[in-house]
């Protein structure tokens, strides 16, 4: 099946996580960090970003990239350089030709935890079983596998919607012609 990016945008730190769609569950693929310069300015950051976006679906070759919704952040100005994180991100994802979906942080906790209140260490940890991993991964690469992870059951159950409605609708047309 396909390859999901999953995109947890920051100005400091971008999450990211590539998990691919199996039958019978989710497999692991990647998962890391791009951290991006204490010294550069928001335009260099920005920069950093991008190319590190690009060269992950390059290197990976993913069918589509799930990213995390802009949440209100502590401040305007908090709110205003994570949009331009994810912006670049989007960017980055539609010039190479990927699909872009987008989710709220509490639709992905909800998917992962079960909760939309979930706390970070539960994110992590449910990333872990879900993954089967060794170890949590780091909390913005925890966040950007579970991104994806939410992008893929949500697929999942759209086609299981739309396949059991095909078949009402094919059961209910193939009864009598009258």
């Amino acid at each position: 099946m396909s390859l999901i990016l999953g995109i947890d945008p920051g100005s400091r730190v971008t999450g990211y996580g590539i998990v691919k769609a199996v039958d019978s569950g989710n497999e692991y693929i990647t998962s890391g960090c791009i951290r991006t310069s204490d010294q550069a300015s928001l335009p260099e950051k920005l920069d950093e970003i991008f190319n590190g976006v690009s060269q992950i679906i390059e290197s990976y070759c993913p069918q589509e990239m799930a990213i995390e919704q802009v949440f209100m952040a502590k401040s305007a100005a908090s709110a205003l350089k994570l949009g331009q994180a994810r912006g670049v991100a989007i960017v980055a994802a539609t010039q190479l030709g990927l699909a872009v979906t987008e989710y709220a942080a509490k639709k992905v906790k909800q998917a992962v935890v079960g909760t939309g209140a979930a706390k970070k260490q539960q994110m992590q940890h449910m990333v872990r079983v879900l993954l089967n991993l060794n170890a949590a991964p780091q909390q913005d690469a925890a966040d950007a596998l579970a991104i994806a992870i939410c992008h893929i059951n949500t697929q999942k159950s759209l086609i299981k919607i739309a396949g059991a409605d095909s078949f009402r609708r094919g059961r209910l047309g193939g009864k009598g012609g009258t």
